[in-house]
């Protein structure tokens, strides 16, 4: 991967460069070497990332900065303040979250290690005074920060795996069975990655590759390679979850990068190591495709040169071709999720989400809801999702109640409503609302049939939401407009076309009974930027609604 190498060396120095702006160097400031982010906070695991990109390139020997008096200054005071910011218990705060943070402070020494164990193993006794000192004090930093990772305490569960595989890391090379045992405490818990490769939080766009590289770091440590066939198998369900436009979809995330636009670019370590160590082609080819989205969409490589001076092996290895992306059609029952791409569009199906329905062509994103009120349901949130031919089945059962009076034996001691036990109540149950939803292909794979059918209760005013971000132009029989974003219409007949210079999706027919689009006042918000088209009638009722890609068709 010589090609990555060379681009990843120079992207490092743009890294570098830019980052040089953003670190204090007057002496005078008591933060002196500290790094503000965007937001100029100062943080010190952002610090240390940033610091770390800086000893990659005064350790190569390749790059314009190998060596730099100005940088190794710049890396001094970058440690000065690090050290300064760690607590007495070797922790560190994660200053907008979390304060004596265990999980946070294995964050931020976890990004310190490949370059540890470059300078301890690959260097070795090469090491100059100047590189021996970045040595030691990184020694310093991370022997300090494991003693307080041990009193633990976590909020997450992907914090749970970052304690684990550090603590196991520092306990081999400290050889101390204190911190093993800790380890082990967490681990006891059992990995929640379920067979279908999702963890617990379904963070496609963050947290699955944290979780990797935490579950890759406990294979090392511990020479467990059981530990791997976790990272190995979200790997494999990740090459399902590129979009069209080489984003990852991450619509299905609990997590805070849920329906942001993110491209794989972190994964591309986890690729390369377990490509080579597992022999797995297509890990190698969507390394190449990771760098190929890094170069057109003009985004830097990953931040990773210091892998390549770990893994020197990484730059002879070559392998020939991009991920090709084929057609798909899985279903991760566990994950409650069906994702699918024909061609030259995907489209994703979920229960448990009012988002339920993705549908994207590259460059026009659709998302749909049935959406409306029924005691307190605002919107349908499939219970469950099963295979049919073709496509997939959704159900939920809304039911509706009452709370009745309280019965002789249960009255409550104050006539306050907020300190009643109001759960405990009797209730009257009924009437129930049942939403079905069925998505299949159409049979010339240019687009989706979606039936919706709502029952058990009639004059329900519900609607259709269909959010469409990247469509700059809509029209039907009756309209033709210019798009920018937060329209909202009702279109009441017949099909209605959203274009951009790109392509087109071709949605309908359209219904329009009502104009309750906005729901009750406690309903979701429509999505801040899309365009919002409403198909409205009232329950029951039985509607099928196409999607056709205009570009699927030719």
């Amino acid at each position: 991967m010589e090609k990555h190498y060379q681009i990843i060396l120079k992207d490092t120095e743009e890294r570098v460069y830019e980052s040089m702006r953003q670190q204090i160097m007057d002496e005078n400031n008591p933060n002196q070497g500290a790094f503000l982010d965007d937001d100029h906070i100062l943080d010190a695991k952002f610090t240390i990332y940033r610091t770390a990109s800086m000893i990659a390139l005064y350790c190569n020997s390749d790059s314009e900065l190998y060596r730099s008096e100005e940088l190794l200054k710049r890396i001094r005071l970058g440690f000065k303040f690090a050290k300064m910011m760690q607590h007495e218990s070797g922790l560190y705060d994660y200053v907008t979250c979390n304060f004596n943070s265990a999980p946070d402070t294995a964050f931020s020494i976890k990004k310190l290690m490949p370059f540890f164990f470059y300078l301890r193993d690959i260097v070795g006794d090469k090491r100059t005074a100047e590189e021996n000192e970045i040595f030691e004090t990184m020694n310093e930093i991370i022997e300090k920060a494991a003693h307080g990772i041990m009193t633990g305490g976590f909020h997450t569960p992907n914090h749970r795996w970052a304690i684990a595989s550090t603590l196991m890391e520092c306990a081999k090379i400290y050889d101390n069975d204190d911190m093993r045992a800790c380890a082990n405490r967490y681990l006891a818990e059992g990995i929640d990655c379920n067979e279908d490769g999702e963890f617990a939080e379904k963070s496609a766009g963050n947290y699955n590759r944290v979780n990797n590289d935490a579950m890759i770091t406990l294979a090392e440590a511990t020479g467990d390679a059981s530990y791997e066939e976790y990272a190995v198998r979200n790997l494999h369900m990740m090459l399902h979850y590129w979009e069209p436009d080489g984003s990852v979809y991450t619509a299905n995330s609990t997590r805070f990068d849920k329906d942001r636009l993110s491209y794989p670019t972190d994964y591309y370590t986890e690729y390369m190591l377990m490509g080579q160590r597992h022999n797995v082609p297509e890990f190698y080819e969507m390394c190449n495709s990771i760098i190929d989205i890094c170069q057109s969409k003009n985004l830097l490589a990953p931040d990773c040169l210091i892998y390549f001076m770990w893994y020197p092996e990484w730059r002879t290895i070559e392998h020939d071709g991009l991920y090709s992306n084929p057609d798909y059609h899985v279903f991760y029952k566990n994950s409650g999720i069906a994702r699918n791409k024909s061609g030259r569009y995907t489209y994703t199906t979920m229960s448990g989400k009012s988002n339920f329905l993705y549908f994207h062509n590259g460059s026009i994103k659709l998302e749909m809801k049935v959406a409306g009120s029924f005691c307190e349901h605002r919107a349908f949130k499939a219970d469950t999702i099963e295979e049919i031919p073709g496509g997939v089945h959704l159900h939920q059962t809304m039911h509706g109640w009452y709370y009745l009076p309280w019965s002789e034996d249960k009255i409550p001691e104050t006539n306050d409503w907020w300190q009643m036990d109001n759960a405990n109540r009797d209730k009257k149950m009924g009437p129930d609302m049942d939403i079905d939803v069925w998505v299949t292909e159409s049979s010339e794979k240019d687009g989706i049939d979606v039936r919706v059918k709502t029952s058990g209760v009639d004059g329900d005013p519900w609607r259709i939401e269909l959010a469409f971000t990247g469509a700059t132009f809509i029209e039907n029989d009756h309209l033709a407009m210019h798009l920018s974003g937060n329209e909202a219409l009702t279109v009441k007949d017949g099909n209605v076309e959203l274009s951009n210079s790109k392509d087109t999706l071709v949605i309908g027919p359209a219904f329009g009974t009502h104009r309750f689009m906005e729901g009750k006042e406690d309903s979701e918000l429509r999505n801040a930027g899309a365009s919002t088209v409403y198909f409205t009638d009232y329950t029951g009722f039985d509607h099928t609604i196409t999607i056709r890609n205009k570009r699927s068709q030719f």
